[in-house]
């Protein structure tokens, strides 16, 4: 099973793992893929004690680190782009919360795992901070969730010898990124958790292959058995990027709620929609998703003014557990995780699922001869 780019970063199966968990990244590279950590909503300081912790648990397998560094945002200190927020937005928002009673958050609020609002503005100097931080680590892979990485960043990258990619979900994006230098790209289908495109993954991925080849490409989006680690692989990726498969296992730090709902959840209870950070993100439906298509609704601002309007009535949701507005970015494979598993055994079953599945290929077409 292992590929081209599975031998470039030294691991024994074409498994990558988004998570936003260390405990994830940990035994997912521990089991022979390869763990890439979110660092989108950590601080510097923060990211520093993840990756230290990896390092310190992750017995030298390799492991990888995914940022945000967007092409297009408003360029301005915090204190102008939390100005730029039209108070009829936040009047209305604060009238949802009201009608649902979620209380403010405490004066003294502080809780490590969840940054202030005028911190999740993605501006350059933010995602250039957490990239000082990952690249005083052994990590073998930067990705960019967000369009092209700057040139500097990719030329850092190769210098320490990391490989890089970014994330697409259009055949043009992909060249764009080939063009820039880096070295794979992850096609991401319309069926995956966050940020996301309008095509499917079984007609993105071969179409990306096509577009940039011999480039590797991983596919991304509805994948969470063997089964479709083998379709994507048949499709022509050198692998498969998962991310949601990962939020309902033990190890992860999904809080019981959320969680909870997303067990329970059908493959058709996930909404795309611009509410968390102004771009199209798929998450789990909730009635908070739904509020941004009443009639009174102001609209959706262009990022990254709206993830800092809804973060901190994210934040209340979560803290209070208001259960009809919790959601929690997912993709439309929830309806497939359906308990509460460790990784490792969810590694152990896509491996030798995806085996089985390739030799059962193979076997029907020595039973065509």
């Amino acid at each position: 099973m292992r590929t081209e780019l599975c031998e470039r970063l030294g691991i024994e199966v074409p498994i990558f793992a988004f998570t936003h968990c260390r405990d994830v990244v940990v035994e997912v590279s521990r089991a022979g893929g390869l763990g890439v950590l979110g660092a989108a909503g950590f601080r510097p300081e923060q990211l520093e004690k993840e990756l230290q912790w990896i390092d310190d648990h992750v017995d030298g397998k390799p492991y990888g680190v995914d940022v945000i560094m967007p092409i297009e945002y408003v360029d301005a200190d915090p204190k102008a782009l939390a100005d730029m927020i039209p108070d009829g937005h936040r009047q209305w928002l604060e009238s949802v919360m009201k009608r649902y009673q979620v209380p403010p958050l405490p004066e003294d609020y502080d809780d490590a795992r969840y940054i202030a609002a005028d911190e999740v503005s993605w501006r350059p100097e933010q995602s250039r901070a957490l990239l000082d931080v990952a690249f005083s680590h052994p990590i073998k892979m930067i990705v960019n969730a967000l369009g092209v990485p700057p040139k500097d960043l990719i030329d850092r990258a190769h210098r320490q010898g990391v490989l890089i990619g970014g994330l697409c979900g259009k055949p043009k994006h992909a060249i764009r990124q080939k063009e820039a230098g880096l070295d794979f790209v992850i096609a991401q289908g319309h069926e995956a958790g966050g940020h996301t495109g309008e095509i499917a993954t079984m007609v993105l991925t071969p179409e990306v292959v096509r577009a940039v080849a011999p480039m590797p490409v991983l596919a991304a989006g509805g994948i969470a058995t063997g089964q479709q680690v083998a379709a994507a692989l048949a499709l022509g990726a050198q692998g498969a990027w998962c991310g949601s498969v990962w939020l309902t296992t033990k190890e992860s730090d999904v809080d019981p709620l959320p969680k909870r709902k997303l067990i329970e959840a059908g493959s058709s209870d996930t909404v795309r929609t611009r509410m968390l950070s102004g771009k199209p993100a798929r998450m789990l439906r909730s009635e908070l998703t739904d509020a941004w298509n009443d009639p009174d609704c102001p609209g959706f601002l262009p990022m990254p003014l709206q993830g800092m309007l809804i973060h901190d009535a994210r934040v209340r949701v979560m803290k209070f557990e208001i259960e009809p507005l919790e959601f929690y970015p997912t993709g439309q494979v929830v309806g497939m995780m359906n308990e509460e598993r460790s990784v490792r055994d969810v590694m152990f079953e896509m491996i030798s699922e995806c085996v089985d599945t390739l030799e059962h290929l193979h076997s029907l077409l020595d039973q065509s001869k």
